[in-house]
């Protein structure tokens, strides 16, 4: 019988049966894990046990940590956890916080006391906290305190929530520092569970994702070690939530591997985090393409040099984006594609591994294969559905979804591509954002990449609409730059150019000019949104 630290079973007893979960390979030798394996223990103490204690780990706003520092209050919270609030190794733990280091803070003590933590988004209100506490059978959270409001409001209404701590102001400074800075950590096995990150798609119940100590170090040794090689002199910034699997890596797991820095600054936007990158000397810089595009007007203002690596995902990245960023920059941005149930990244490009339109190579350690729907492959060069299996995979909290996410052993994220003789993976789009008009199947990414390229054009979000004749009509929802007008010789200009550059069938017979898109807090662009009735 495998080990476990555990002595709450509860995400154990509700993992995937056998038959629906993945295939997980680890065929190379940084991927073959011990069997106990702590995720603070790896990427914390062993790099002060290397010799980085005395190396700056946190940055925030008047904070710098190093890395013993960061043991240090790791360890009294740990003991916070276990001592005062009775935290045994299994109970979920939600976590609720802006990007700051002390929410770092509270990820890595969770993770040393063997709890299982549940990332949550500030903007959160309390119904959806309450959907969270009661699906993961949460007993104790540790919740910013410029945040308790909400918390407050779905604690009357969810009375296994049991413990709570509020951090981040004088009181709970003073009752850490109290507590003692040592603090054993339990000796989790690897494939302990050691998160859940919830995942809400476009509609319905949140899906939680179950992932364990060891898949924390794969997306490491996977995105670190073989793709992004960061090292110690490295400082890391950016705007992903670490409440995200995608920011949990590029904010927090990633510089600790490489025994660097990271700055966590809450509320960052496109205009602060360029000026953040010349104010902290960063060199690595996780957002969204979004974010790029918003930035490259504004690099002649800044003084970027410290800047090395760019790091792109949560929605497709237009090649006009990626060209008008190197040409400001001189900088190549590292694009990927990942997901919440594969924990993240896994088919990614780099300067070395790049191609004009292609997303990239699949990541060593994972396989990738486009199928159809009857899961047989497609021929070479035309649009499947992408079928992926590696070191981490999909695995619901009590889901009948896995069913549907995980067949004959693949993880199906839900992307179609094509791919070239030579492993280049191309993007198309979500399966959901296939518009099919007159016959023709456009995806939604094609069109907005074609506007993007528009000069009137700052973002734009492109869905299909029912139509009586044509089945779908391409509609583009469209946020303009400054000095333009959004009238009916801008909307023709607008359709003429993108016939112009692209197939004539994929211009947007519906054009509507709005102030703002909806996204996600990483910045991902929510094109279900768009599809409600107004």
């Amino acid at each position: 019988m495998t080990y476990t630290a555990h002595v709450d079973h509860f995400v154990r007893e509700n993992l995937p049966p056998e038959d629906q979960l993945p295939e997980f390979l680890f065929e190379t030798p940084e991927l073959q894990f011990p069997e106990r394996l702590n995720a603070a223990v790896a990427l914390l103490d062993k790099a002060v046990e290397d010799g980085a204690g005395e190396r700056i780990a946190l940055v925030g706003k008047d904070i710098r940590w190093t890395y013993r520092e960061v043991q240090r209050k790791v360890n009294q919270l740990a003991q916070l956890l276990t001592a005062d609030m009775g935290l045994v190794p299994g109970n979920r733990v939600l976590l609720r916080g802006a990007n700051t280091p002390w929410f770092g803070i509270c990820w890595l003590a969770v993770w040393k006391a063997g709890g299982v933590a549940v990332g949550t988004m500030p903007l959160l209100r309390a119904k959806e906290l309450k959907q969270f506490i009661q699906l993961a059978r949460i007993s104790h959270a540790l919740c910013e305190a410029s945040l308790a409001e909400e918390l407050n409001l779905a604690l009357a209404r969810c009375p296994e929530l049991k413990q709570v701590m509020f951090f981040g102001d004088d009181a709970f400074a003073g009752t850490l520092s109290s507590k003692p800075a040592e603090f054993t950590a339990v000796d989790t096995a690897a494939v302990d569970p050691c998160m859940i990150a919830f995942t809400s798609g476009t509609t319905g119940i949140p899906k939680g994702c179950i992932h364990f100590h060891s898949d924390v170090l794969a997306m490491c040794e996977v995105v670190c070690g073989y793709w992004l090689k960061p090292d110690a002199d490295d400082v890391f910034i950016g705007t992903p939530p670490i409440a995200f699997t995608f920011g949990l890596g590029g904010q927090l797991c990633f510089p600790l591997w490489a025994k660097a820095s990271t700055v966590l600054l809450e509320k960052l936007s496109p205009p602060t985090l360029i000026g953040a990158i010349e104010q902290y000397r960063a060199t690595v810089c996780f957002t969204s393409p979004t974010g790029y595009r918003q930035m490259t007007g504004l690099v002649p203002q800044y003084d970027l040099r410290s800047l090395k690596k760019c790091v792109s995902a949560g929605e497709a990245l237009s090649v006009d984006t990626r060209n008008k960023w190197r040409e400001a920059t001189g900088i190549q941005i590292h694009d990927g594609i990942g997901g919440t149930e594969v924990i993240h990244i896994y088919i990614a490009s780099d300067m070395e591994n790049h191609r004009d339109g292609s997303l990239g190579k699949v990541l060593p350690g994972y396989r990738a294969m486009l199928v159809d729907d009857e899961m047989r492959p497609v021929p070479l060069g035309e649009a499947g559905k992408l079928a992926l299996k590696g070191p981490t995979g999909c695995r619901y909290l009590a889901d009948e979804r896995q069913k549907s996410f995980v067949k004959e052993g693949w993880n199906l994220p839900g992307d179609t591509f094509h791919a070239d003789s030579d492993g280049y993976f191309y993007y198309h789009a979500r399966i959901d954002d296939i518009i099919v008009t007159s016959g023709y199947n456009v995806a939604s990414p094609e069109v907005e990449s074609v506007l993007l390229e528009h000069p009137a054009v700052s973002e734009c979000g492109v869905i299909g609409i029912p139509d009586p004749d044509r089945g779908q009509i391409i509609k583009a929802f469209i946020v303009l730059n400054t000095g333009y007008t959004g009238d009916a010789e801008l909307v023709k200009a607008l359709q003429d150019f993108v016939k112009q550059t692209a197939a004539p069938y994929k211009y947007p017979r519906a054009i509507e000019f709005v102030t703002a898109l909806p996204r996600t807090e990483t910045g991902k662009l929510q094109r279900f949104k768009l599809k409600m009735p107004q």
